[in-house]
């Protein structure tokens, strides 16, 4: 993390000849449980991970904002608070872009910024870095200007940019833990009344992600499909979202759908009533439970919101295999690629890394990458000067 601080402070005063008046940080998440939940007012349960978003920035007299992005080549991108924000060409500053101008519609007062962007959060493979880069914006302009705006509304103020000014339909959850996480502690959140309760991650246990390489395809596509039939199931099974029924509920009702848009269903309904179980178990300490819970997550996914794939699966194999019922591991994200996340005791993480190492890919031709997590903080200050 020192690294891409230096980095960008030393890129701050290259190009804007005088140090950065504050670094902002905003960490990406990994869900532990409760996938594809989020939108359908659902319940999930993430944690901020120790990768994140880094922002250098000064305050500016003129409505001018200048950024620089260390991670693509140093590009720059300007543009004025005092005329209509357009898209860039460039997609990476259309999140900042949608940042400021949602801020703006909200009626916040400020003018513009000097500022430099890096992360080392790995990009496309599902741990939020774009939600990360919308939160650490906001409060970027939140330090700046002594803004009056509540973590929850600095969150919303980036799904909603995401939604409208970039054009993703993203549930609340990665902007909120994002924008509220508490250090050594994942989030049940409620995404309908946007209640964040802290569940304390045990000392003993390790969170680590593993990214599969396998390139996601298919998930803008496949996303809006799947949204698509829950708001289908919701209507026809009379409820304002899936979150409203119970599994009991639903097994009496869901002969009124089609099989498909029932397995879809089923899913949400059930992984909301897992991730509720899955607090209680990680603050009790629970290993056996949430290993069991975390396994039938990943098998939902796999049957009946059908968004793994084979390499997702072989992962998953190979990690429980590793860890029997001493630890849980699921596929984590939007699906089709990406990550998988296991929650594990420390000592048991050298061996799973060595078992990766071994099989992954003689079984898949792919060479996965591991992340031993903690569980960090929020967005926030980094240093002042």
């Amino acid at each position: 993390m020192t690294s891409i601080i230096s980095r960008a402070q030393h890129l701050f005063e290259q190009h804007f000849s005088a140090p950065a008046a504050f670094v902002v940080q905003a960490p990406g998440r990994v869900n532990l449980i409760g996938e594809h939940t989020d939108y359908n007012d659902g319940f999930v349960l993430p944690c901020a991970i120790n990768f994140k978003t880094v922002v250098c920035a000064t305050k500016r007299d003129d409505g001018l904002v200048n950024v620089v992005a260390c991670d693509y080549n140093q590009a720059p991108d300007a543009f004025s608070l005092d005329a209509p924000i357009k898209a860039s060409h460039q997609q990476w500053a259309n999140y900042i872009r949608g940042v400021v101008k949602h801020l703006k519609q909200r009626g916040y007062q400020f003018r513009g910024a000097d500022i430099v962007v890096t992360g080392d959060i790995p990009q496309g493979t599902g741990l939020s870095s774009s939600a990360s880069l919308e939160v650490a914006i906001a409060q970027t302009f939140k330090v700046l200007y002594q803004l009056d705006i509540s973590q929850t509304d600095i969150a919303l103020n980036g799904q909603e940019a995401e939604n409208q000014f970039v054009g993703c339909n993203c549930g609340i959850m990665d902007q909120l833990i994002s924008a509220q996480a508490l250090a050594n502690h994942a989030s049940l959140i409620d995404c309908r009344s946007l209640e964040v309760t802290p569940v304390p991650l045990p000392t003993t246990w390790s969170v680590l992600i593993v990214n599969s390489n396998k390139k996601r395809g298919l998930v803008d596509s496949e996303y809006n499909t799947r949204r698509m039939q829950c708001e289908k199931a919701a209507k026809t099974l009379g409820v304002l979202a899936l979150r409203d029924l119970d599994i009991a509920t639903f097994e009496v009702n869901q002969h009124k759908l089609d099989s498909v848009t029932a397995k879809r269903a089923k899913h949400v309904v059930t992984e909301n009533q897992r991730t509720l179980d899955a607090a209680i178990a990680m603050a009790n300490g629970d290993m056996l439970t949430l290993q069991a819970l975390m396994s039938q997550s990943h098998a939902s996914m796999r049957d009946d919101f059908e968004i793994t794939v084979p390499e997702i699966d072989t992962l998953v194999d190979i990690i429980k295999q590793a860890i029997g019922e001493l630890g849980g591991v699921r596929m984590t994200g939007g699906g089709f690629g990406g990550c998988v996340v296991a929650v594990m005791p420390k000592e048991l993480v050298a061996g799973t890394i060595k078992a990766i190492e071994k099989d992954y890919y003689t079984l898949t031709g792919l060479v996965a990458e591991t992340f031993v997590c903690t569980a960090e903080n929020g967005a926030g200050i980094l240093t002042v000067n």
